[in-house]
């Protein structure tokens, strides 16, 4: 039997008298990946900051390496060989890669001063481990969010921890940056290293665990190995019902065009010489869903940023909005034509982590719930308790902050904001990552509620089922560039990637 690293027994933790988790149990063995599965809300993060040292007041006992142990803050883990990467990045965008890396732990001489040199080095040759192709001296603000979550990667490992956490770590990578992460993770296996593993996606739970611990509403519901643990069973356990996994979307009935786009374009963020987005045009009618495909850096991101005003002005060709010119300026001035934009980075755009859920829930709807110029709180009030039922936000109180919220329902707490809006059209970049398989099924319902009602949706998903079987028409994009279109049950993932990836596999596409 491998050595046991980690023993966490009658695990309890409450917040204001509120109780979020209860005689809670796990267990860690060297060289073996543990998958921490549950809804979102079940308990797994607090769980995984009680391990980490970030809540050092809670019930049971936690015993490393043979011996009993009561971790004073994060440092103090960390000294004892835990790492966590965190679902939402730590990272500060105007520092390097390699001061991220080495932040509050800094390499330096007997005098005092930093060495930064053998900082770099020691940086490259991570980034090297990891396949991430970045500068260490480059700001971190420059990469994408994908790559970022590499970087993240990279300063858990800079660690040597032999006990590493993950929660939800491939939410934005490509699919060549996971298979890059798990052969890093095969290789701390076998180096001795224990890795607590936490993602929602079904594939990778099956294909990455040895074993499989559940909790539900914040008690632990069983464990068992991989290959003992029907997928049927898995969902029971965490969701206390059976669901189907099938991705349900009702027949649409579009209506007349709502957005309409020619020649579009969005010089690069960046600055490079190639447009982001490069004379991009279709016409999106309301009640359809309209799928974006493409792989990292195939301009999906920069177009429905653009379309929502992220850079200004500069954006060129042609856009309408109910057939009446719309030139991109701002959000504020998206969300004034009826323009609502779901980010992928809920935490730095999306969302007001110290602020109230209500607080969040109405800031892109600020002027129609202050006539006169004056908020009106009860109009707040009332319009947030809707948009909790409607979405099924679990949370105790609407004046708790977004902050506390588990990650599945600060997503809830983002689309109801966008929803407040009153948007004809709602761009959804990633509207299910870090999302539980209960609070998926509720948003692919939303989505199907939402366009019977009229709105027009532009989806961004980096899970092909979810792209195929949800999108009514889908564009694929290379280089900024749409290489094919496809009609709704014409789409293959084959043709599909083949087309994100330059070769044109789909219906003809005129510009």
């Amino acid at each position: 039997m491998p050595e046991l690293l980690l023993e966490m027994t009658g695990i309890g933790k409450a917040f204001s008298g509120q109780t979020v988790l209860e005689d809670v149990r796990l267990d860690l063995r060297a060289g073996e990946t543990h998958v921490l599965a549950g809804e979102n809300g079940a308990g797994k993060s607090t769980l995984m900051r009680i391990l980490a040292g970030i809540y050092t007041e809670y019930a049971g006992t936690i015993t490393l390496y043979g011996r009993e142990t009561r971790f004073g803050s994060p440092q103090d883990a960390a000294r004892q060989g835990i790492s966590i990467i965190h679902q939402e990045l730590s990272l500060i965008p105007s520092m390097t890669v390699s001061d991220n890396i080495f932040l509050a732990r800094e390499q330096a001489g007997p005098a005092g001063w930093l060495r930064f040199h053998r900082e770099r080095e020691a940086c490259a040759a991570l980034l090297d481990r990891l396949g991430v192709p970045v500068k260490p001296g480059a700001p971190v603000g420059a990469y994408s969010i994908g790559v970022q979550q590499s970087i993240e990667i990279a300063k858990a490992l800079a660690f040597e921890a032999r006990i590493l956490v993950m929660d939800e770590p491939t939410s934005a990578l490509t699919e060549p940056e996971v298979e890059r992460l798990f052969e890093v993770i095969a290789s701390l296996k076998r180096a001795g290293c224990g890795i607590i593993y936490i993602s929602h996606k079904m594939e990778e739970i099956y294909r990455i665990a040895d074993r499989i611990t559940v909790l539900r509403d914040g008690r632990y519901i069983g464990t068992e190995d991989r290959d003992r643990l029907p997928r049927e069973t898995l969902v029971k356990w965490m969701i206390g019902r059976p669901m189907s996994e099938q991705i349900f979307r009702d027949a649409p009935a579009p209506g007349a065009p709502v957005l309409e786009l020619k020649d579009f374009s969005v010089p690069d963020p960046a600055g490079r010489p190639r447009p982001a987005v490069d004379r991009v045009s279709f016409s999106l009618r309301r009640g359809e869903i309209l799928g974006l495909a493409g792989l990292q850096g195939s301009g999906a991101e920069v177009l429905v940023n653009g379309l929502y005003g992220v850079y200004g002005r500069i954006t060129g060709g042609e856009v309408r909005v109910d057939g009446a010119p719309y030139r991109p300026g701002s959000p504020a001035h998206a969300l004034r034509q009826g323009i609502a934009l779901l980010s992928n980075d809920r935490k730095r755009e999306g969302l007001v982590p110290s602020m109230s859920v209500t607080h969040n829930i109405s800031l892109a709807a600020l002027p129609r719930l202050s006539p006169g110029g004056l908020l009106r709180e009860g109009l707040e009030r009332q319009a947030a308790e809707a948009r909790k039922k409607a979405l099924n936000i679990r949370v105790a109180a609407l004046t708790r902050e977004v902050a506390t919220l588990s990650g599945g329902n600060q997503q809830k707490v983002a689309l109801a904001k966008c929803l407040e809006a009153q948007p004809r059209v709602l761009l959804l970049n990633e509207p299910t990552r870090g999302v539980d398989v209960g609070a998926k099924h509720d948003i692919y319902a939303l989505m199907n509620a939402w366009t019977a009602s009229g709105i027009a949706l532009v989806l961004i998903t980096s899970e092909m089922p979810e792209l195929l079987a949800l999108s009514d028409r889908i564009l694929a994009l290379h280089q900024g560039r749409v290489t094919a279109a496809f009609d709704r049950g014409a789409a293959t993932p084959e043709a599909v990637l083949a087309a994100s990836m330059g070769s044109v596999k789909g219906n003809d596409y005129e510009r």
